[in-house]
């Protein structure tokens, strides 16, 4: 079960300023920058930080290329600056990272260059302070000893630019810890099973501990819907509204360092259907992304936890990163496949029912909305804008008189737990003890730090996950305290079985080491290409 102390404090009568539903990105974000303005803050997450999509992505920040390509400046001008931000706040997991765009046709160096140089302006002279570098054109020869695996036929030179790259899943838990010190109650593993309302108004909610299926009930002032794809589930207790997402699929797939050797990403600006496509290098591995799929079908209880790549969706990366790259993969050489789904806000007049034809043409921005008895629902976005994205929830709910006034900013400045003297990671690469940050030798100070469990993993890692990061289950630290299960599952599955037993030995008798080394092992086999 979650610690006692946290159960206890859940407990407690009083009332919070802020309940919070929903621990991805966006959520921990509004609880972090409420606490960090002393309210009284709760957030509850119904299965692992951030389980679903939050731990899914390209593992980008960025201002976002084709949003420029699109016109939307506002929009990429607020993520660059958020970019810089988060470069700043965690170095320890966000670093700067180099791309090279390889250009075949005699128009596209120009044409993507002079994009790419309106793309540095609108970032500002910030960017370099954050070891942001900026764009330079390239001829054949230097974009080949960028991108040694690069198609040389018809090259015809390039554009380097840079952007961030991080890990999404620690992001998070580094976000769910550092609210907590703040004073926040943050719990994982508590599900949100009803809302409560006074005099017609939202007044609070009941929760359950899904280990131990003990029930509590929480008085809050306001309570926020952050749950991304699953929001339009919670405002359904509320209200017969009409549904605000449309999902969207987005699938990676993990290659072994080789296919694409060195320090630098290679951005495709459009494949033969127009999308974008990229190959980067992460903790030691390469990663081919991705797709965006209409998944229109995929509403209420029908929308999965573990969303699954539909076949032509990895056939379509494949082709496209076998045109580009000198050796083309091969299913066979897949380590690991995922998909998240996007919660995509649809424009109030798109229809609620029948197929979404493109995507691309739903919102990529958040939205904010109160239903008719205050409860305040968030969802859209994208990781690079989460805290900017809190403070628009803020002050939304400050606006419509549901919180007390507060000024806003305390989170620009903010370093995230493990920040304090952390220095960024060699582009790609991250992970191991550098993922830590400042917190580094009370790992290393843990029974075990010398015992390798395989894939940079130790034995210290995982005390230290139980005792300091909400870890409960194997899937919570070989999926997001370690990264394995996204880099190779079959390595991972392997692992299962050490990391049971030393949960058991950490959580106590109550963790069946065996059935969760199994449980992790059918979770790891749909993270493999049959």
């Amino acid at each position: 079960m979650i610690s006692d102390d946290l159960l206890a404090r859940l407990a407690e009568p009083a009332p919070y300023d802020l309940a919070v539903v929903g621990g991805g990105a966006t959520g921990l974000g509004v609880a972090l920058d409420a606490a960090a303005r002393g309210l009284r803050v709760v957030l509850l997450e119904s299965h692992d930080f951030a389980k679903g999509t939050s731990s899914r992505s390209t593992k980008l920040v960025h201002g976002g290329v084709r949003y420029l390509a699109q016109g939307h400046l506002p929009l990429v001008r607020e993520a660059l600056h958020e970019r810089t931000t988060l470069l700043r706040n965690a170095p320890h997991l966000v670093h700067p990272l180099p791309f090279v765009m390889p250009c075949y046709r005699w128009w596209e160096k120009p044409f993507y260059g002079t994009g790419l140089a309106l793309y540095d302006a609108l970032a500002g002279r910030t960017a370099a302070s954050v070891g942001l570098g900026g764009t330079a054109w390239l001829s054949p020869a230097e974009v080949q000893t960028r991108l040694p695996t690069v198609q040389a036929q018809g090259l015809t030179g390039g554009i380097q630019y840079w952007d961030g790259q991080f890990d999404d899943a620690r992001l998070a838990l580094a976000l769910a810890r550092t609210a907590a010190v703040q004073g926040a109650l943050v719990l994982n593993y508590c599900a949100v099973t009803a809302l409560h309302h006074t005099a017609g108004r939202v007044s609070g909610l009941a929760c359950q501990d899904t280990e131990t299926g003990q029930t509590y009930t929480v008085r809050s002032r306001c309570v926020v819907n952050a749950t991304g794809v699953w929001v339009d589930g919670l405002r359904a207790q509320e209200s017969a509204a009409k549904p605000m997402v449309s999902p969207s699929q987005g699938v990676h797939l993990v290659l072994d360092a080789s296919f694409l050797p060195g320090q630098h990403a290679m951005l495709v600006p459009r494949t033969r259907d127009g999308r974008v496509l990229f190959a980067l290098p992460w903790l030691g591995h390469t990663v081919l992304g991705t797709t965006d799929t209409p998944r229109p079908e995929l509403q209420g209880d029908a929308i999965p936890r573990e969303p699954q790549a539909l076949a032509h969706e990895v056939a379509f990366i494949l082709a496209e990163a076998s045109r580009f790259l000198t050796r083309p993969p091969q299913r066979s050489d897949v380590k690991s496949v995922w998909a998240g789904l996007r919660p995509l806000v649809k424009p109030d007049e798109a229809p609620q029912t029948g197929q979404v034809k493109q995507t691309r043409a739903i919102s990529r921005e958040h939205a904010v909305r109160t239903g008719p008895s205050g409860l305040v629902t968030v969802t859209g976005g994208k990781w690079t804008t989460y805290r900017a994205m809190a403070e628009d929830v803020l002050a939304h709910c400050m606006g419509q008189g549901l919180l007390p006034e507060r000024p806003a900013g305390v989170t620009v400045d903010l370093p995230l737990v493990g920040a304090t003297g952390a220095s960024f990671a060699a582009p790609g690469q991250g992970g191991g003890l550098a993922a830590y940050g400042s917190e580094a030798g009370a790992v290393t100070a843990l029974p075990g730090a010398d015992r390798a469990l395989g894939g940079g993993l130790t034995e210290a890692m995982v005390r230290f996950a139980v005792r300091h990061e909400y870890a409960r289950t194997v899937e919570d630290v070989l999926a997001r305290r370690a990264r394995l299960l996204f880099l190779d599952a079959a390595q991972a599955a392997r692992l299962a079985p050490a990391v049971a037993d030393l949960l058991a030995a950490e959580i106590g008798p109550g963790l069946d080491a065996g059935a969760a080394a199994s449980a992790f092992q059918g979770l790891a086999a749909t993270y493999r290409l049959p």
